[in-house]
């Protein structure tokens, strides 16, 4: 495919897959605004911590596994190699969730009496969430790695719509109370699955055209090779080629790229949540935290919207890294970040003008005096997030996890140091300006990587051309 075929593909898939993830942060944001309505500070408290927790736990240790399977498959496509085995994410997958079930049963007291207040119930979404969310990021490294992104986006809006189902059932009068509320979060992923089948019956489809139209291989290579004993060596070198690409994957690439993209994953979740654990952990004021959560969620939804973007240019910049080189690498990266930092401004001016007014008054209905300045600061730091994270992107494409790893760990490293030391009283004004500082820190960090990526890859080609 050639460097414009591949461009117009990518924004035509990040076009389809922005729709339905776009249409998932509305959903989203709507389904926390209605619990906020119903359910009353501290029972929304609750909802918000469970998905705060939940959430820091999956993208941790699923959303690595996500990536592999986005990036692993994008490089293979992109050199003509259809089949892909999924044993070894699928292995890897599996050992995360076992690890998650052991500790959450280890833990099951702490949690209840500590983290949700005695309320059981909350405790078993959690678990069962927690596991039903490993088969659908699973489905979403597969569908993005294939470029399904009309898929894509159905998997995350049908998850979006049924959670909000429950909040809108309580609302309405069907069913009362929070756990009603926070089952959604639970049903979500197991709802979203019903995308897969399609995907599949697509997949099986292709595959017989494919076999009908193209000569089979060992016909190929006899065709070429001068007979069938040659052609028969050559299919053994290209099973055993396949089968040494498959071990690499599973001991060097597959594990290493898992474990720092779990850290980066993790530092990212420690950037929206640790504002939100802390001031629950340290405050007298007991629906503060969930006055924190209300604003991060102002980074948070577009941070959703914007996975439209990431899922879609991780792909899209691997073919890129394989086929058509620096220039039209760095073209993706570069326009990606203008429309960001004009979505970001926009954000931002609109917090300043009318922010106060909107969340206290039309989203949340909570009476708290929000800071038209610090509501700012949160619309800037989202928009160097967003940065930040097409900046990762380019990264995992380039296969510098390890380095990319490290510049989020900094980040969130300096965030909860923040957190945690005195130097603002207003714990939620220490939380908009943190967030902001590390988000600057992040893309500076990310933005230098991203350079010497740059010049390293200019550097090769130059020596490729000398020789």
């Amino acid at each position: 495919m050639s460097a414009s075929s591949a461009s117009r593909s990518y924004g035509r898939g990040a076009r389809i897959l922005s729709i339905g993830i776009a249409s998932t942060g509305l959903l989203t944001f709507a389904y926390f605004s209605i619990a906020s309505h119903v359910l009353g500070a501290s029972p929304a408290k609750r909802i918000d911590v469970l998905w705060s927790v939940m959430f820091v736990i999956i993208s941790v240790i699923y959303r690595p596994i996500e990536q592999l399977l986005s990036r692993t498959i994008a490089e293979r496509r992109a050199h003509g190699r259809e089949q892909h085995t999924l044993r070894v994410p699928m292995l890897i997958q599996a050992s995360f969730a076992l690890v998650f079930l052991a500790v959450a049963l280890a833990l099951r007291h702490e949690l209840v009496h500590r983290v949700f207040e005695r309320d059981r119930a909350l405790y078993w979404i959690l678990v069962v969430g927690t596991l039903a969310y490993a088969a659908s990021y699973f489905a979403r490294g597969w569908l993005a790695g294939h470029q399904r992104f009309g898929l894509f986006g159905g998997l995350v809006f049908m998850e979006a719509t049924s959670r909000i189902c429950f909040a809108l059932a309580v609302a309405v009068g069907i069913a009362s109370g929070e756990n009603t509320v926070a089952v959604g979060i639970a049903a979500a992923p197991f709802v979203s699955l019903v995308v897969v089948p399609a995907a599949f019956a697509r997949r099986r489809g292709e595959r017989a055209a494919a076999h009908h139209t193209e000569p089979p291989l060992e016909a190929a290579l006899a065709g070429s090779a001068g007979g069938p004993a040659d052609a028969a060596i050559l299919v053994e070198e290209v099973d055993e080629a396949e089968a040494q690409a498959q071990a690499e994957l599973s001991l060097r690439r597959g594990g290493g790229f898992a474990v720092w993209v779990s850290s980066i994953m993790l530092s990212e979740q420690t950037l929206l949540n640790a504002a939100v654990l802390t001031v629950d952990a340290t405050s007298s004021k007991r629906a503060l935290a969930g006055i924190v959560f209300n604003v991060l969620l102002i980074a948070r939804a577009p941070l959703q919207l914007f996975q439209a973007i990431q899922t879609s240019l991780l792909p899209h910049l691997t073919g890129l890294e394989a086929t058509a080189g620096h220039a039209a690498f760095a073209r993706a990266i570069r326009l990606t970040i203008l429309a960001i930092a004009a979505f970001a401004a926009a954000v931002a001016l609109g917090l300043l003008v009318v922010g106060p007014f909107a969340l206290r008054h039309v989203f949340f209905g909570q009476h708290y005096s929000y800071g038209r300045f610090g509501l700012a600061l949160i619309g800037v730091g989202m928009g160097l997030h967003l940065i930040s994270g097409a900046l990762n992107q380019a990264a995992l494409a380039r296969d510098r996890a390890r380095a990319a790893a490290g510049c989020w760990m900094l980040a969130a490293a300096l965030f909860l140091a923040w957190m945690l030391t005195p130097a603002v009283h207003d714990q939620l004004l220490r939380a908009e300006i943190g967030y902001a500082g590390a988000t600057a820190v992040l893309a500076a960090a990310l933005a230098a990587l991203y350079r010497r990526g740059g010049a390293a890859q200019s550097a090769s080609i130059e020596r490729a051309i000398a020789r």
